[in-house]
């Protein structure tokens, strides 16, 4: 944080040494807190080429660096902790989580839209190495049970639902406060979460938070009848189960996720199996249609200003869904202390450049441990 010191340089992202290599590397991303010589806090911008650039908040100031090779990935020093699957029962709804790591901080990894835990498989066992992970599937998704939204009286499927599963996960599993690492609409439930329980989250890192450009409040005066017919259309006619019957395939998950990839190689077939196999259990189709038609409900700068907690934003610089453009305005709210621009990447940099994420995660964990 700022405070009336002599000027000083701008502090940069440290870049491994130049080496000879024949396939140039993205360098690992790394987070250091925002000098507290700075007039304000920074905004970092990882870059590939041509380098990483630093933003103060007030008047803009740009630095560029040549970017660099990084250094050919060692193997570790001992074996990656291997995750476990477990399963916790929430008001006698079944909820699977994964988990790996015995000592450290706790982290929760708190997936997207029609996702799961197994969204953050290239992360769970690296960032065990020195913390207790845990990665839930959020009722409704993954192998969680799935409860018919028609059952209930009031809009079930919503942000404070799962904002409450979440603490209350904590509490009973983790047993310990913890930090929420969030990607697209997860993040909306990490910030929930932690509005609603300030003392269990000790910081929050949010990936492409969904902007929820189709929120009702985001729509034109002339428009927002139409959305509600359209709304009642999918949840009360045979059109919704068609039009989810059209996506739950593999070829349909496949084209959408390689909109959303930058590196379109990282879609596998691995990956669209385990976005849809779940996706296809009885009561799946309920829960997706009801999302999709949740139009109300807190947006990103609703809750921001409501949090207590350090927040880091990263963004994709590739993601298509959620133009990063658009993402910047976060961070100016005051519990945002850095926002970082991943590098030719997609909507979900978790999956797609771990060798970015999980060290940003690393080392914004260390400085509020």
């Amino acid at each position: 944080m700022a405070c009336a010191a002599s000027p000083s340089p701008l502090p940069v992202a440290t870049l491994p040494a130049r080496r000879r290599s024949t396939t140039a590397a993205v360098p690992a991303c790394h987070y250091y807190p925002p000098s507290s010589r700075l007039p304000r806090r920074s905004w970092l911008l990882s870059g590939n080429a041509p380098g990483a650039r630093l933003r103060a908040k007030a008047d803009p100031v740009e630095e560029s660096l040549a970017a660099a090779p990084a250094p050919a990935p060692t193997a570790p020093s001992e074996p990656l902790p291997r995750p476990q699957t477990s399963t916790w029962n929430w008001k006698g709804y079944n909820i699977r989580y994964q988990y790996a790591g015995t000592a450290g901080p706790a982290l929760v990894l708190i997936h997207g839209f029609g996702a799961n835990s197994d969204h953050w498989r290239k992360n769970i066992s690296v960032l065990a190495m020195e913390n207790r992970v845990y990665a839930i599937d959020l009722i409704g998704y993954g192998y969680s049970d799935k409860p018919n939204p028609r059952e209930f009286e009031e809009s079930f499927y919503t942000f404070e639902t799962w904002g409450e599963q979440l603490n209350t996960f904590c509490a009973e599993v983790v047993k310990t406060d913890a930090f929420f690492i969030c990607n697209s609409i997860g993040g909306l439930v990490g910030l929930q979460a932690a509005v609603m329980q300030p003392q269990t989250c000790k910081g929050i890192v949010l990936l492409d938070i969904s902007l929820r450009m189709l929120h009702i409040s985001k729509q034109p005066w002339y428009g927002k009848p139409f959305i509600r017919s359209f709304q009642n259309l999918l949840r009360n006619t045979v059109v919704g189960k068609l039009f989810f019957n059209s996506v739950a395939t593999p070829e349909s998950v496949k084209n959408i996720l390689s909109q959303c990839y930058h590196d379109t190689s990282a879609v596998t077939d691995e990956l669209v199996q385990f976005i849809l196999h779940p996706g296809l259990d009885p009561g799946a189709v309920d829960v997706f249609l009801e999302f999709i038609c949740y139009s109300g409900g807190p947006l990103p700068e609703d809750l921001l200003p409501m949090v207590k907690c350090p927040v880091l934003v990263a963004w994709g610089e590739k993601d298509p869904w959620e133009p990063v453009e658009l993402g910047r305005a976060y961070g100016s709210f005051d519990a945002v202390e850095d926002f970082i621009v991943l590098p030719n990447v997609g909507h979900c940099p978790q999956d797609e450049a771990p060798q970015l994420v999980n060290p940003l995660v690393e080392s914004f964990v260390k400085l509020h441990s």
